[in-house]
């Protein structure tokens, strides 16, 4: 029953070097990069039909699931269609239900540069009118790159792209209650170096042209902006410094605060009135219509200044209501308040928890919402107990006021890691699914009469939320897993898990340089091609068991660059997290060659590729000449077809370098040959993650990147895109399994071909 193992595209009769059947320029047209797609106009039936000219038509991406939920940071609804909402996913496009979230559809595929979402909005005055600013605001370690705003008349029918391209993260897109054509945009920025860009925009003729009207500098933004709903002239605007980079999050300065205007934007002005005057985070900022001089402010702030604010004289003198640190845990990454349209004593907070105040913020109770980690909501104006509401497990809708929520297994928008395969029939499919567990999935449904949802055909695996999980070569009942620098095995007959430690060190909390083993939280297992009994663990060091992590054994120095300069407690100047996301100066990549015993390649998180010809007896550090410093190298791919050569994608995205670096060596690393030049078919702002090479035919190369896939039949001389009808949104790791193509993707679950 198992298929061929030729490869995808040699089975669809591609040879690598082959002459393309048709000319680059067709190709490029039929299937357009999904960074190329942002002003396409076309219907989706007209684009399908010039598909149907290129080579791969036959070819088709499949949804392997899980439908169940991601993270969702944006939400939106219209008192006009009381069941009818929408929700912006981290990573996989905008969504809209009409049976109170009984069931949701894809309304961006096709047309959006990126699966990240900012912002959805949908005109007071006209549901068919809706704007979306894209960029989460959740500026996390996986977080990803915005492309301006799209709008579309038709209720997502369609859209168009509308511009602000550059302006990288949004937090808002508010439009004027009475003229759809009228909105403002608050651009928090790129998320990872100052650009000037940042700030308050406003176009009042559908997006066709922007004036920035809100300035404060190349590394201050704007994070929300919102009408009086007494009169849309008065606006109010939080400014908020937001910025990552690999080893911390910055989140304050002394020029954020809030900021009001009177004139429609035109002018602002700085508010104080007892507001934190030193340096300011991250804020949120809510108005009721049954009182709209009560502004709530939530409010990231030092000194015990945090927490809770309210003016009741629209913004001339304030007082900080509650300063429980739980409504500004992890500001960065929450920060979210919205006043009930119709009883201003009543406010709603989001964090880890969801709060509830029916007392104007004087004293929070917890709400309970399907799942933890909260962002976001929507409150109906006509009818305040039907609201919907987003967290890291998706998004649920309520009609009473959150004692009974929808289900968040029906949205196919899970944020994996990594994928893994096993040798069953059907094959089934290993992930982590982020803030979650791990995940194994089947590759095809297991009955013959498949229930109706064979997606949710799944159970939960060894290890968490970060992953990896790695099943045994032949022994598929094992399986093993890591969390966060713990390692296990578990055995799916028995139910039972084995932890082990690679040194008794708890990572939270901790000034990483401190650390005997820094773990980045998806620190890889690799089970040895030439023996399964040997696997391998890392952290600044290479980790070795023989007998399935109970002993271990270190074989390599540290392979990092280790600049001290990039240690310590993550976060500031206000806020710390350290959960070791920002562990930097690991090893991220790990893989020994299928076809040499002994030869190992190692790819540290801060730049430096090594290997070992000696089983790891000694190291040569191997990193190309020319690749600029500190990028992670995210995946290692040695050949399946020639000794000594090894491909490798580096990701340089958190540095805030966009450009693909994908490299290829044959004489084990002395030398390097760049097969991503900007020019050769992937575009010069598309970050590289994961490289293959195809197990059948030399030369035929799969890349994954930050905005979807592309092929290579010429050694990674030229590259094709090979989008086909898969989504825009990250492609963390790629396997070639019996003939399968298999993907893992930061935002839409797992495909395959």
């Amino acid at each position: 029953m198992h298929r061929s193992s030729r490869s995808v595209l040699a089975r669809a009769g591609f040879r690598a070097g082959a002459t393309a059947t048709v000319s680059a320029a067709l190709l490029a047209a039929a299937f357009a990069p999904a960074q190329a797609q942002q002003t396409r106009q076309r219907s989706p039936a007209a684009s399908a039909a010039a598909a149907s000219a290129a080579p791969y038509a036959g070819l088709r991406y499949r949804n392997l699931g899980p439908n169940r939920g991601g993270r969702v940071t944006t939400v939106a609804g219209h008192p006009a269609q009381p069941r009818t909402f929408y929700f912006g996913s981290t990573g996989g496009g905008v969504w809209r239900t009409d049976d109170a979230g009984q069931s949701w559809r894809n309304l961006s595929d096709g047309y959006f540069e990126t699966g990240s979402i900012g912002a959805v909005s949908v005109a007071p005055s006209d549901t068919s009118t809706i704007w979306v600013g894209t960029g989460s605001d959740g500026i996390r370690s996986n977080v990803i790159a915005g492309r301006g705003v799209y709008l579309s008349r038709d209720a997502g029918k369609s859209w168009t792209h509308v511009g602000l391209r550059d302006v990288g993260q949004i937090g808002t897109v508010a439009v004027h209650p009475t003229n759809p054509q009228l909105a403002y945009v608050a651009a928090i920025g790129n998320p990872f170096t100052p650009n000037p860009e940042r700030g308050v925009y406003r176009t009042s003729d559908g997006g066709r042209n922007w004036s920035k009207i809100l300035y404060v500098s190349d590394s201050t933004g704007a994070v929300d902006v919102v009408f009086d709903p007494s009169d849309p002239r008065t606006l109010y605007a939080s400014m908020w410094r937001g910025e990552r980079r690999p080893w911390t999050i910055i989140s304050g300065a002394r020029e954020g605060g809030i900021y009001k205007s009177t004139d429609g934007g035109d002018t602002w002005a700085k508010l104080g009135g007892g507001l934190p005057d030193g340096v300011f985070g991250k804020s949120d900022l809510s108005i009721s219509p049954a009182n709209p001089r009560r502004v709530y402010a939530l409010i990231e702030a030092l000194d015990g200044k945090g927490g809770l604010w309210r003016s009741d004289d629209a913004g001339t003198t304030w007082r900080q209501m509650n300063d429980m640190p739980q409504l500004t845990y992890r500001a960065f990454y929450y920060t979210n308040v919205n006043a009930d349209p119709q009883n201003p004593d009543l406010v709603y907070v989001q964090n880890e928890t969801f709060f509830k105040s029916t007392d104007g913020g004087t004293t929070m109770r917890p709400l309970s919402t399907p799942h933890g980690d909260n962002h976001d909501m929507w409150i109906n104006p006509d009818d305040p107990d039907v609201f919907i509401q987003s967290n890291d497990g998706g998004v649920n809708v309520t009609l009473d006021g959150g004692q009974t929520w929808s289900t968040q297994y029906n949205q196919p928008t899970a944020e994996i890691y990594q994928v893994n395969v096993d040798d069953q029939w059907p094959y089934r499919v290993y992930g982590a699914q982020q803030d979650n567990s791990t995940l194994i999935v089947p590759s095809l449904p297991l009955t013959s009469s498949p229930p109706d949802d064979w997606m949710q055909q799944w159970q939960q695996g060894a290890g968490c939320e970060t992953g990896p999980i790695v099943p045994h070569p032949t022994r598929t009942h094992i399986v093993y897993g890591a969390c966060k620098g713990q390692f296990s095995r578990l055995n799916l007959n028995s139910g039972q898990e084995a932890h082990y430690w690679v040194g008794a060190q708890y990572m939270y909390g901790h000034d990483p340089k401190d650390l005997k083993y820094r773990f980045q939280r998806t620190a890889p297992i690799e089970i040895s091609p030439h023996d399964p009994s040997v696997i391998y663990h890392t952290s600044q060091f290479v980790h070795r068991t023989r007998d399935e992590g109970v002993t271990w054994e270190t074989i390599s120095p540290d392979l990092t660059r280790f600049d001290p300069k990039t240690q310590g407690i993550s976060g500031f100047p206000i806020t710390r997290d350290v959960t070791g996301e920002e562990f930097y100066s690991t090893i991220y990549a790990f893989r020994e060659s299928p076809l040499e015993k002994g030869v190992l390649w190692a790819g540290a998180n801060d730049g430096p590729v090594h290997v070992s010809r000696d089983d790891g007896r000694t190291w040569k550090n191997v990193t190309p000449a020319g690749l600029p410093v500190g990028g992670r190298v995210q995946h290692i791919e040695p050949s399946r077809h020639r000794p000594g050569t090894a491909y490798i994608a580096v990701y340089r995205f958190m540095l805030g370098d966009f450009q693909p670096y994908a490299y290829k060596t044959t004489d084990y690393g002395a030398t390097w040959t760049r097969l991503t030049t900007g020019r050769n078919g992937v575009p010069a702002d598309v970050p590289t993650r994961v490289l293959r090479e195809d197990p059948e035919q030399p030369g035929l190369l799969y890349l994954g990147t930050e905005f979807g896939m592309y092929v290579s039949r010429d050694d990674g001389a030229n590259w094709e895109s090979f989008q086909l009808n898969l989504p825009a949104t990250p492609i963390t790791d790629i396997k070639l399994h019996r003939g399968d193509l298999v993907l893992s993707t930061m935002g839409r679950g797992f495909w395959v071909i």
